[in-house]
Order: C-alpha cells, then sequence, then structure tokens
C-alpha cells in the first residue's frame, strides 16, 4: 500500500485520520508520517492495509495508470 492510497482509502470509507488511527491501534502522528511520504515498519503498513480491507477497500496496483482503490460490492 503507497501513501495514497491511504488518502484515497479512508476518503471512500470517510474516515478521518483519528479514525483510521483508533482502529488499527496506533497514534495518529503514525497515520500522518504514512500518508504524508515517512517510511513506517512494514508491519505497521500492513496493520492499516489490513483494517482498510477489513472496512471495505479493495487496493487496486499499478497498472500503467496508477494505483488506485475501489470499495468492495456490499455483501448482502
Amino acid at each position: 500500500m503507497l501513501p495514497i492510497q491511504c488518502r484515497m482509502a479512508r476518503a471512500a470509507l470517510g474516515l478521518k485520520i483519528a479514525d483510521l488511527a483508533e482502529r488499527a491501534g496506533m497514534s495518529t502522528n503514525t497515520v500522518v508520517r504514512f500518508e504524508t511520504g515517512y517510511e513506517l515498519k512494514q508491519s505497521t503498513v500492513d496493520e492499516l492495509r489490513a483494517v482498510l480491507e477489513e472496512a471495505g477497500i479493495i487496493f487496486i496496483p499499478e497498472n500503467g495508470e496508477g494505483p488506485g482503490v475501489r470499495l468492495q460490492k456490499s455483501r448482502s
């Protein structure tokens, strides 16, 4: 997961930085550092990604047009 994907995922879910940090069990400063390009431990990035995926985000890898995210279809 890239920092831009984290920001896009939060926007798609309507989450504030504090919301994501709380769900991931980390400080808001950690999320801010990641989203502004600071390198974090891979385990921290993995935890952020897991929280976003659990909330319904699908990460789209670089495919010639750039990386992205989308929401899962509703599980009704």
